[in-house]
């Protein structure tokens, strides 16, 4: 594609359509901020216009209560008298304002006063002259009319009322409410509306609908869009002639300079590029010039950066011997002998218990393409105990092993890969140092795990220590709170253990000390925390369990230390023990603490001791 057609493309999609997008979402904007406008409108006039019928029913209710408390209405319908009640019944509906109010009594049936188009209706309980109940009043204080148009002052829209039968009011010409959706988008009297509405309690069995319209102007074009279209169609045309003009004169610029630059390229460093004016072309060709001269100085500068290099490379494997991250170290091992001797690939393997078993833990580049090399390379570098380098086709491998400063112990490999080259003298030398500074970090880091492996672990039965234990309980518990889990506790006891020590003496008590404990922590899941809590006291912290799975959990120890044979180190003959088990757990909702649980644990434990032992007793 030639340069014109490409500035052609940039303008096209730089100009024209991020013009066209803003105009599209300009008018989108436009429209949901009408939509929104008007939803906004419609919501404010429901809340109005539910809160005024409700103010008609509160004020019904007032009203009925007034006809309730007529005391000549009462006395007459304890008379019976139909025509006296029905007399007293419409005095006292007309001083209490009501628009229509039907009265149903229990002895002498239905009587009704007013019109009977009231809305808003609100129900009360009559009683007779002696104060026993008589039967119920419906009474309402506004007609359908009358709510349509002071809900219609009051929300700014247009109201309609509808009953079972059809519509009983409407602000509109054309008062028909029959296929009017209850929310929605409508036609009426040729105007677009949009709808919302309510349901509220009619007069007695019946229903009202009460539905607001608001004018759905969101389909328009106003002037001001129009106005935009027209703005935007100049701004095209003025761009679109601009571009052209530029496009041109950009053109010839740039096929001056691509003259110039083939030439250099060539090894022409006498051509000098032209540099006409004061722009960004000119200062391109001038950096063209300075380029060419240059470049003999920057061959020196080159020279003199990859010795700086290998000076901060031996600086890193210093560092190196302070790292106590195991993975991470070998990464960037790795990474600094690759980009140190220039190979294309690398890897470091770590060996894996007393076998001379190695697993790949960190890699930089394509290993898999030099793995016949690089395993020829390692293989021979354990035969030699030192660096060794080997040849499989056109790929040349550099191996070294990883090694310890006490003892010689081989920890891991390191090897290097690259196609077409052996590894040049001071590359060797490099690696090696790398390699050794690599020995020494990975020593470190073992020394240092067994150090907090020690911190943590009962020396006798290699379960947590008590501190440990602790640390594990208060971190659980509030883990437990969090998420809202459960979280058990057991705590174990050997029963007679006492004996054990004074009859077979301590090795023997040592020795059940370790056995109970394998047990303990072959029978642990990977999250549960078996601990000695102190002498012949353990414990094992057990999220996510609830006291029902504690106290499973501890029938199964239970039953498995009961079954154990131990030899009896001096004599022969067998040794059986057995264990009392205190079960506790709460939930995360609960307010408990690991004091708490602990406490409640140890209660059961020694409720098993004096129960009879070799048993589980749940806290209580």
């Amino acid at each position: 594609m030639s340069f014109r057609n490409r500035l052609t493309v940039f303008f096209i999609v730089l100009v024209i359509l991020p013009m066209i997008v803003v105009a599209a979402v300009g008018f989108v904007l436009a429209r949901d901020s009408e939509e929104g406008k008007i939803n906004a409108q419609l919501s404010t006039a429901q809340r109005s216009a539910s809160g005024l019928f409700r103010e008609f029913q509160d004020r019904a209710e007032a009203a009925g209560r007034t006809i309730g408390r007529d005391r000549e209405l009462a006395t007459a319908i304890q008379g019976g008298d139909r025509q006296r009640i029905q007399a007293r019944f419409d005095e006292v509906a007309r001083r209490a304002r009501t628009r229509r109010a039907v009265m149903r009594l229990t002895r002498t049936g239905r009587f009704e006063s007013g019109a009977p188009d009231g809305i808003a209706p609100a129900h009360t309980r009559l009683v007779d002259g002696t104060d026993r109940p008589a039967g119920e009043l419906v009474a309402s204080v506004v007609s359908a009319v009358e709510y349509a148009r002071l809900a219609a002052r009051v929300t700014g829209a247009e109201v309609v009322v509808s009953g079972p039968d059809g519509t009983l009011a409407s602000t509109l010409t054309e008062p028909d409410s029959r296929g009017l959706p209850l929310r929605g988008a409508a036609r009426v009297d040729g105007r677009e509306f949009r709808l919302t509405g309510f349901d509220a309690p009619g007069f007695e069995t019946g229903r009202v609908v009460v539905r607001l319209l608001a004018d759905d102007t969101s389909g328009r074009v106003s002037a001001s869009a129009l106005e935009v279209i027209a703005i935007l169609a100049a701004a095209l045309i003025a761009a679109f002639a601009f571009a052209l003009t530029v496009s041109r004169s950009l053109q010839a610029q740039i096929q001056r300079l691509l003259d110039a630059a083939r030439r250099l390229a060539s090894g022409d460093f006498r051509i000098a590029v032209p540099t006409e004016g004061n722009d960004e072309f000119a200062a391109l060709g001038t950096e063209f010039n300075l380029m060419a001269r240059e470049l003999e100085g920057r061959l020196e500068e080159l020279q003199l950066e990859r010795a700086r290099v290998r000076g901060a490379i031996r600086r890193v494997g210093e560092s190196l011997t302070k790292g106590l991250d195991r993975d991470a170290l070998l990464k960037i091992v790795v990474h600094t002998a690759v980009d140190g001797v220039g190979a294309d690939c690398g890897r470091a393997a770590l060996r894996e218990g007393p076998q001379l078993r190695f697993e790949q833990v960190a890699s930089e580049g394509d290993v898999e393409s030099f793995r016949e090399a690089i395993r020829a390379a390692e293989a021979a570098a354990l035969e030699a105990e030192q660096a060794a380098e080997t040849q499989v086709g056109e790929a040349t491998a550099l191996s070294h092993p990883l090694r310890a400063t006490e003892g010689g112990r081989v920890l891991g490999l390191i090897s290097v890969a690259r196609t077409g080259r052996l590894f040049t003298a001071a590359e060797r030398e490099l690696f090696s140092y790398l390699a050794n500074q690599a020995g020494v970090s990975l020593e470190n880091v073992d020394l240092h795990e067994t150090v907090q492996r020690q911190a943590v672990t009962d020396e006798l039965t290699g379960l947590f220590n008590h501190r440990r234990f602790q640390e594990v309980m208060a971190t659980e518990v509030e883990r437990a709170k969090r998420f809202g889990q459960g979280m058990g506790l057991i705590m174990l006891d050997i029963d007679n253990f006492k004996r054990v020590n004074d009859t077979y003496g301590h090795m023997q008590g040592d020795l059940v000390l370790r056995e109970v404990a394998r047990v303990l922590r072959d029978s642990s899941r990977e999250i549960d925390e078996p601990a000695r809590y102190g002498g012949e006291e353990m414990a094992v912290a057990l999220p996510q369990t609830d006291l029902e799975g504690a106290y499973q959990f501890a029938e199964r120890v239970r039953q498995r230390i009961e079954a154990l044979e131990l030899p009896l180190i001096e004599g022969g003959g067998i040794l059986q023990v057995t264990a009392s088990f205190g079960a506790a757990s709460f939930e995360g909702e609960s307010d408990a603490d690991k004091d708490m649980l602990v406490a409640a644990a140890d209660a059961a434990l020694y409720r098993a001791k004096r129960s009879g032992k070799n048993r589980t007793v749940r806290a209580e």
